[in-house]
């Protein structure tokens, strides 16, 4: 008989869980880091991918809060906490900063909330990220996003969760619909281009994470979802070329799979 506690089966893996384990985290059970030795057999580097993703997001968001003045975040399918957290590193640009996180895995949900709301500028929400008027509509959004001004909406490692149907293109233009002009939208999404890799690491996941998987995809997709968008530089890259904080975070490379993606205005 599965382990469940409040309606979760630890038995099952969660990306979010995967991910954590693949960062060094330790909200994980054994389906979880059975689910990432697997994917690691398929793509070994995937330690890096997950880091340089994280290293990515520090810095975007960083350059977010410094150089364009943002000072509220919307951090669609954010995990589980582990050690510098987005809203850490924009408070500490500016401690009025205001970040509401978003995800629907009772587990991030469980251990987040403990962790992220730390603070009356921080917020942790339980919402599908595809069903834009619940996150939108959430009292915490509505409490602390301000439609008026600047936000900065970050799908970070997370599209590639969502299977075609979805549509991850419209999802993200149904969000950018809701967002103020000199708002900013930040993608890093799972790719490859190796057709055997993308076959394989989407089979995988999707036979252990059903129902919460997609699959991996090509560059191609990710420039699709910046339609109508004003890129800053660099443009879209693989993320450790993202305004590489040092040497040694660019030379850490992920080579089957790579998180590729940039940051975008609004117009």
């Amino acid at each position: 008989m599965g382990i469940k506690n409040d309606g979760i089966d630890v038995t099952v893996p969660s990306d979010a869980r995967v991910y954590d384990w693949l960062l060094g985290g330790s909200i994980n059970f054994y389906a979880d880091r059975r689910a990432a030795e697997r994917l690691l057999q398929i793509a070994p580097t995937s330690r890096q991918l997950v880091l340089n993703n994280r290293w990515f997001l520090h810095r975007v968001v960083h350059a977010l809060a410094t150089e364009y003045g943002v000072r509220q975040f919307l951090d669609y399918g954010c995990g589980l906490p582990l050690g510098d957290n987005l809203h850490q590193v924009a408070q500490r640009v500016d401690p009025r900063s205001r970040i509401v996180y978003v995800d629907k895995d009772p587990i991030v949900i469980a251990y987040g909330r403990e962790s992220l709301d730390e603070n009356n500028r921080t917020a942790l929400i339980r919402a599908d990220m595809t069903d834009t008027e619940a996150v939108f509509g959430h009292p915490a959004a509505l409490d602390l996003i301000h439609p008026d001004e600047p936000t900065a909406v970050l799908f970070a490692a997370v599209l590639h969760c969502l299977p075609d149907e979805q549509h991850p293109g419209e999802l993200i233009r149904q969000v950018v619909s809701r967002l103020a002009p000199g708002s900013f939208v930040v993608v890093s999404e799972l790719v490859s281009d190796d057709a055997r890799v993308r076959t394989e690491v989407s089979e995988l996941m999707n036979r252990q994470v059903p129902r919460h998987w997609g699959r991996v995809r090509e560059k191609e997709d990710v420039h699709s979802y910046f339609e109508g968008l004003d890129l800053e530089r660099p443009g879209l890259v693989d993320v450790a070329d993202w305004r590489p904080a040092s040497d040694l975070q660019q030379h850490q490379r992920s080579r089957e799979l790579t998180a590729f993606g940039g940051l975008a205005r609004v117009p």
